[in-house]
């Protein structure tokens, strides 16, 4: 806990557990007391809260006292406020914890504004938050709510009908993920927006009088991803910190294309979910329809390699669309009636030749880590985005000295976290994606 003082000193509170019960339920976060023969001890030096050296430590002798009615007055609140360089100078040390206040650009990936509004389930499922912030006009950086400051600021942001803009956070861990710098919630971190505190009311004159600066997205500054090389990816993988799902950007070749699964699905045309093969119809279990229009979606398995290491990268949908410019309706119009018919059983339609022809290809991918990666599940990784090269002499720069992978097996079907070809009550698009340790190539060691 932290307690404050007349002077507005901050300091450490300890309770040890055998008398939390004697102490605890007769204190409220505001209260005033009087707290006779306490302890002290040294104050740890990693992850520290308050800035001087000890600990006050309630001791079998502590005598605890309510004041009311107490003629001093006493600050509700005392922030340590960093800004951007001060937690890029921090960042990874373990160090002490300070606050942030700022105003909010993106939440969850999502663009500010009055129509905004959570999605409640994944928060639940998650216990996360993605916010990207900024201070004023400096620079904008991610910050992570978990688990209780993910809840408290899901509830204070509906109850602001989604038109919060200001937020304070306290007791930050900054941390350093994908090469940007990142601030993370810890267990005793609070959340406070707009109105809630004097910091926040401040921030919010300021920012009323500084529209321009809250409209103001830079969309290339608030979503640009990391460029790593594969085998930084899998080192990435690996950090025991590595505990948030990333985007990174990652220039490699196509050296083949997995045969032996299915490279596409029938999805729902509304919201891309699997479609399910009902009686006459395809239902879709997320929109909750019994007769949808099936689309055709890219859910294909490509084997890439870089000057460092190779893996295997699952197109989905779109990042299909981007590598070959092609739908995936198109891809397989001549096995039409195949493939309607195939929804729901492991009927394989040949590999496309769009995708076959994308072999040897140096292509820029924007890959995302998920859950399943950092958890060691699958090193297969899933890419949401395909663009083309910069650099016109890179492939011929990465056939030099490149790793060149071997011929690949097939590999085990399984699921992947977050896909649109995931259905609402977790039934997953079958996928040579998953469970593929046993199989995967050997790759070079990096770092």
């Amino acid at each position: 806990m932290l307690l404050i003082d007349e002077e507005g000193t901050v300091i450490q509170g300890f309770i040890p557990s055998a008398r939390i019960e004697t102490y605890l339920p007769h204190m409220i976060v505001g209260g005033i007391y009087r707290l006779n023969n306490f302890s002290w001890s040294r104050n740890k030096t990693l992850y520290r809260v308050a800035e001087p050296s000890v600990v006050i430590t309630f001791s079998s002798t502590s005598a605890l006292s309510v004041l009311e009615n107490s003629p001093i007055c006493f600050p509700d609140d005392r922030f340590r406020f960093h800004g951007y360089e001060e937690f890029d100078a921090a960042c990874d040390l373990k160090g002490d914890l300070y606050d942030y206040v700022g105003h909010i650009k993106l939440v969850n990936e999502q663009v500010l504004n009055d129509s905004l509004v959570l999605d409640e389930s994944e928060i639940a499922s998650t216990h996360r938050v993605l916010l990207h912030v900024q201070t004023h006009e400096g620079p904008v950086m991610k910050l992570y709510l978990w688990d209780k400051a993910a809840f408290d600021f899901s509830e204070k942001f509906k109850a602001s009908g989604g038109t919060a803009k200001v937020i304070l956070v306290t007791t930050l861990n900054p941390k350093r993920f994908g090469g940007a710098l990142s601030l993370s919630s810890m267990a005793p971190s609070r959340v406070f927006m707009d109105s809630d505190v004097q910091a926040t009311r401040d921030y919010f004159t300021w920012l009323v009088s500084n529209s321009d600066v809250a409209n103001r997205v830079d969309a290339d500054v608030v979503t640009k991803t990391e460029t790593v090389t594969i085998c930084e990816l899998f080192s990435y993988m690996k950090q025991a910190a590595a505990k948030v799902v990333a985007w990174f950007e990652c220039i490699a070749t196509v050296a083949d294309v997995v045969h032996g699964s299915s490279w596409y699905y029938i999805g729902c045309g509304v919201c891309h979910t699997k479609a399910t093969k009902g009686p006459t119809t395809l239902m879709c279990k997320k929109c909750g329809k019994s007769d949808i229009v099936g689309v055709a979606q890219f859910l294909a398995k490509i084997s890439v390699y870089d000057k460092s290491d190779q893996a295997f990268f699952v197109l989905l949908g779109d990042a299909g669309h981007g590598l070959t410019g092609k739908k995936a309706s198109e891809c397989i119009e001549k096995f039409k009636e195949r493939a309607d018919e195939s929804v729901g059983d492991d009927h394989i339609v040949p590999v496309a030749q769009a995708l076959s022809d994308t072999i040897g290809q140096t292509r820029k991918f924007i890959v995302k880590v998920s859950n399943h990666n950092l958890t060691g599940k699958t090193q297969s990784l899933t890419v949401t985005k395909v663009l083309p090269s910069d650099d016109p002499e890179l492939e011929g720069e990465l056939e030099e000295d490149s790793i060149i992978p071997a011929a690949q097996k097939t590999l085990d079907d399984g699921g992947a976290e977050d896909d649109p070809s995931m259905d609402s009550k977790g039934e997953k698009v079958k996928r040579a994606a998953e469970n593929d340790e046993a199989d995967a190539p050997k790759r070079a060691k990096c770092g």
